[in-house]
């Protein structure tokens, strides 16, 4: 954006935002200051994310509204996005195993185990 010449141009704004591979509508975007509750809000969520890590949006919020702040889910949920912060959780598809992952025999397949003790086993990791 800051290759746009404004004034004094031999192209005009419209030919130079097709070159240069840009929105028109993004050049004239002046992106807005956040409200002081905004960062007040955004430092609160910082200090519980930091003291309990494993908590998410909903979590959060429910402490934010406790304390008396009011806020919905949808806005902590974007503002810990902007962060770039999210809740410690399992996430999907931990089960798959990763390429060059070596797969071990299942030793007892086939072994009919009828009896107390018969069998031991341990993990070693």
């Amino acid at each position: 954006m800051a290759l746009v010449e404004w004034q004094e141009s031999a192209f005009a704004i419209k030919t130079q935002a097709e070159l240069l591979g840009l929105n028109r509508t993004s050049l004239y975007y002046q992106p807005v200051e956040p409200t002081a509750e905004e960062v007040a809000v955004k430092h609160r969520i910082d200090e519980l994310y930091t003291a309990s890590p494993f908590y998410g949006s909903r979590r959060i919020t429910a402490c934010l509204r406790r304390e008396g702040q009011l806020v919905n889910r949808k806005q902590v949920q974007r503002q810990m996005r902007e962060m770039g912060i999210e809740g410690i959780a399992p996430k999907p598809n931990l089960s798959l195993a990763k390429p060059g992952h070596q797969v071990f025999p299942y030793l007892l397949k086939g072994l009919v185990i009828d009896k107390p003790n018969q069998v031991w086993g341990i993990e070693i990791v």
